[in-house]
């Protein structure tokens, strides 16, 4: 075994090497093929049936909206009954034939196969599970006094995508439907301060990658890893290290620092057109994309960045970090935040 793993390493290796080099003008000439078929005849959503977790805020608000545009009927999910209303009200007045409101938490099986089973007894089909639902944190893994505190980031942004796919997956396989999953760039970009929030980010971009090969071209898979977007986390809503829900804007200033936070608008235009073109992947905003370069071949830089920026010395509260005081003295947030999340206001019901 030692000797066959010495010749792999030494033949092996560059003969792998060779083939990918050769492969690769083949293959992108038919992906861009591909890819200008798919920009010139997007998939029509009108009148197919799309279930939206997470929809009474934030991103999958707007992801509803934007569906409701092109004619889809609607499945909202979320926890907040009065909320979910007020978005389907909206919804309908922007162009969805029907929509249907189901109050349900991603993070337990059985409310996930209720709110499918619900969908398909109403429509009688499922085109398009949109799995959009997550919590944030912001503290250092170090701070937290048990770590069982922070289950919920994992209940909600792994298994809250898990269970309704695995509830939906028969259905997507009668119409050959698709599946549109929001994890944060936070999952190939980790970030201090967030790490049960990366790491759960991480399995469920890997979850899907994987599914994506079991499932191959039955179901399409869009994997979306939108950087910071306009929403209740941008306002400052988070999981504290005693896994209690509160809205911190001067923490929320502390963990974007000079990021810029784009229009969750323009952030579930993109997912959708991404989905209707069958684009595997999707980051918005796209100079994001660079990070993961970065993160390739030159990962001591971000690393010193972040550590620079976001972290301060032990005992120090975060908001001394020094991407806040920028923050702070320049007045940047009123630039680069919109003004939408300004306000520490979130929806109660």
């Amino acid at each position: 075994m030692d000797i066959l793993t010495t010749l792999m390493n030494l033949i092996g290796t560059p003969t792998l090497f060779m083939t990918l080099l050769f492969m690769l003008p083949p293959f992108y000439f038919f992906k861009f093929s591909f890819s200008v078929l798919s920009w010139l005849f997007p998939e029509d959503v009108t009148n197919k049936v799309v279930l939206i977790t997470g929809a009474s805020s934030g991103i999958g608000e707007q992801l509803a909206y934007e569906y409701a545009k092109r004619g889809a009927a609607l499945s909202l999910v979320a926890r907040r009954e009065a909320s979910l209303r007020e978005v389907a009200e909206r919804a309908r007045e922007i162009g969805a034939p029907e929509v249907l409101v189901i109050p349900g938490d991603v993070s337990k099986q059985e409310d996930s196969r209720r709110f499918v089973e619900a969908t398909v007894d109403h429509y009688g089909r499922l085109d398009h599970l949109v799995n959009n639902a997550g919590v944030w944190m912001a503290c250092a893994f170090e701070e937290v006094p048990d770590v069982t505190n922070l289950s919920p980031i994992v209940d909600v942004n792994f298994w809250g995508s898990v269970f309704p796919t695995h509830a939906a997956i028969p259905y997507l396989r009668r119409t050959r439907g698709k599946i549109l999953v929001a994890a944060s760039g936070s999952g190939w970009n980790p970030h201090p301060r967030m790490s049960f929030y990366s790491a759960a980010n991480a399995a469920v971009i890997n979850f899907f990658e994987t599914l994506r090969i079991e499932l191959g071209d039955v179901i399409g898979i869009t994997i979306a890893t939108p950087g910071w977007v306009e929403s209740e986390l941008t306002k400052g809503k988070v999981m504290s290290k005693h896994g209690d829900i509160e809205v911190d804007q001067e923490i929320r200033d502390a963990q974007i620092g000079l990021m810029p936070v784009i229009y969750a608008e323009n952030c579930a235009k993109a997912m959708v057109e991404a989905v209707c073109r069958g684009d595997r992947y999707l980051t918005v905003p796209t100079w994001f994309r660079v990070l993961y370069l970065w993160r390739v071949f030159a990962p001591e830089v971000p690393e010193w960045c972040y550590r620079m920026m976001y972290m301060t010395r032990p005992g120090q509260p975060a908001t001394e970090a020094l991407g806040k005081k920028m923050v702070d003295a320049t007045g940047a947030k009123h630039v680069l935040y919109p003004s939408s999340v300004h306000t520490s206001e979130i929806k109660k019901d």
